[in-house]
């Protein structure tokens, strides 16, 4: 009896420790390292393609990424808000030339600039927006006010100017959007209609114009609250009509943020990214289904948007800082740094880079 006992005490000491082994592996693999703060960017994606670029535009394009970046992650690093990072990074591009967005806006079928941008709060889940501005030197700027001083989400055209001018959001003249590089672009498509006896509506989907559109530019930050932030700005695609509006200022499709799943600003075919959600889709399947941030974007990106025809990409962070750079194109412009200072900045494809 007195050995029966003493096996049974064995096995139930050798089932304990196993039981804890098992536990305690299973918290090692299932905690990720938490990132105090983190920043994530793009900057369009489309076909680009090493071969097409000189060194010069490239380091240009790696530069300018750099550059807005570190704004950002100097502003989390000094205890700022994700919010402020993500307004005064996406600034650092809407004034360059380089994006399609503010400065470096493309043209629509009429020769004129029309710019869209969204920002989320991941913390309350508010949000702001504009569409078919065309005088608002930084529209970042301008969704940020509509968020916060407003019981609107989304203000379009004459009256999104309107309210920018009532709250002292900077105006120009729209010839400050003007680059010659956007308007030959345009002037090329407007060739090729003639050229080609192509319809309007024809020529609005053409896959000639198809790489046209991708340059839209967004951020993503985590600060040290824990609190993230989503925002996305553009020009929209060449050779719009009709005051055409994209997924970038739609809550869901080109922006989203929320503390308990991820942040997600988008770049691609705009209505594609509106039909499917993309950025809420995301946030969603981390939601309800549990995924993780990176299961979630190679999902939504490379198998749904895939499916639907649609072509782009995302730049993600999820709750802890982990990022997600994820895209179906030739390649995109993407830079993120972690809480080390870390940078990692990329163009093509990663057997490319």
């Amino acid at each position: 009896m007195k050995s029966v006992l003493s096996l049974c005490i064995a096995s139930l000491f050798f089932v304990a420790c196993k039981q804890d082994l098992k536990t305690e592996k299973t918290t090692i693999t299932e905690a990720p390292k938490q990132q105090e703060f983190a920043i994530i960017i793009h900057g369009g994606a489309g076909t680009i393609l090493k071969k097409n670029m000189t060194d010069s535009m490239e380091q240009a394009y790696k530069t300018k990424l750099t550059e807005a970046i570190k704004t950002g992650y100097e502003i989390l690093k000094n205890g700022g808000s994700s919010l402020e990072a993500v307004q005064r990074t996406i600034n650092v591009m809407e004034d360059s030339p380089l994006f399609n967005s503010a400065k470096g806006a493309v043209f629509t079928h009429e020769g004129k600039n029309e710019l869209d941008a969204s920002i989320m709060d991941g913390a309350t889940l508010n949000a702001g927006a504009v569409a078919g501005v065309t005088n608002v030197k930084n529209p970042i700027n301008l969704a940020y006010e509509v968020m916060t001083n407003s019981e609107h989400v989304l203000l379009s055209g004459k009256g999104a100017e309107t309210f920018a001018k009532e709250k002292g959001i900077e105006q120009v003249d729209p010839s400050y959007f003007f680059t010659q590089r956007r308007y030959d672009g345009l002037q090329r498509i407007l060739d090729r209609e003639k050229q080609d006896s192509i319809s309007k509506a024809t020529a609005f989907y053409d896959p000639f114009i198809k790489d046209e559109k991708f340059g839209t530019v967004g951020c993503v930050a985590l600060d040290k609250n824990g609190n993230i932030a989503a925002g996305t700005s553009t020009g929209g695609m060449t050779n719009k009509r009709y005051n055409r509006i994209g997924d970038s200022p739609i809550i869901g499709s080109g922006t989203y943020a929320n503390n308990a799943t991820c942040g997600v600003s988008s770049t691609g075919w705009g209505e594609y990214f509106i039909r499917g959600q993309v950025a809420y889709d995301i946030s969603a399947q981390m939601e309800y289904a549990e995924k993780t941030l990176t299961d979630a974007t190679q999902n939504v990106i490379q198998e749904k948007l895939t499916k639907l025809g649609g072509t782009g990409g995302i730049v993600a962070l999820d709750h802890y800082g982990n990022p997600s750079m994820e895209f179906n194109t030739e390649g995109m412009y993407r830079a993120y740094m972690n809480d080390q200072g870390e940078l990692t900045l990329g163009i093509y494809k990663e057997n490319e880079n």
